[in-house]
């Protein structure tokens, strides 16, 4: 790995693996801004409307900050224009932040209540919460949660999350954030997720790649 960058003035001090990391990443808003960026690169306008509660001049501060750090690069945008984008240093957080999402469940388990929701959230969820599953043959099941849609596969390999894919799968599910996210914890059954869920194709393929994966 490259040698990292100089870190933030606003230190720990000191010499320990945990708080040197928390040093680059431990600010509000750094991991959300992380989490943003693990499914793909963004915009920065994109990053202020999904981190909705951010001022934009912190928004702004925190991704000069990861940038400086090594742990976000800028880059051409497809089009025009640039993007944000984890380096390869920034992508190994994707075990920490995974590891973070399976720790929280049980505060998950309240719903939603009055916190917001954006569904590209889930990409980084259902592939935390899936990891350690395989399939072979692979599956792939389509996923339609407020207007975006994702393709989740499982494969030998594990679970590998796609939005806004090219092609869509035979099977789609539609459903509210809580049925994903309790079928992917085996917190509720197939039948159960279907009295606020409609599957279009085969249930089974639903079964195989999500239903039960923690059981």
């Amino acid at each position: 790995m490259e040698e990292v960058k100089q870190k933030s003035v606003r230190s720990y001090g000191q010499f320990c693996g945990l708080a040197r990391a928390l040093d680059v990443v431990g600010d509000r808003w750094s991991l959300l801004i992380v989490r943003e960026l693990l499914p793909g690169p963004r915009r920065y306008g994109e990053l202020a409307a999904s981190l909705g509660g951010i001022a934009t001049n912190l928004l702004a501060d925190r991704l000069r900050s990861l940038e400086s750090s090594g742990v976000v690069e800028r880059r051409p945008g497809r089009i025009s224009g640039v993007v944000y984008a984890l380096t390869p240093w920034g992508e190994e957080l994707r075990e920490t932040i995974e590891a973070l999402v399976r720790w929280s469940f049980p505060l998950m388990t309240s719903g939603r209540g009055g916190d917001t929701f954006q569904p590209r959230w889930l990409a980084v969820a259902l592939e935390a919460l899936l990891r350690g599953k395989t399939a072979e043959p692979s599956a792939e099941l389509g996923i339609e949660v407020a207007g975006l849609f994702m393709t989740l596969r499982i494969d030998n390999h594990g679970p590998h999350v796609i939005v806004q894919p090219d092609q869509r799968p035979d099977t789609i599910l539609e459903a509210e954030p809580e049925a994903v996210l309790g079928l992917a914890t085996g917190a509720i059954t197939l039948d159960q997720a279907l009295s606020w869920a409609s599957v279009h194709g085969d249930p089974s393929v639903v079964t195989t790649v999500l239903a039960g994966a923690q059981t």
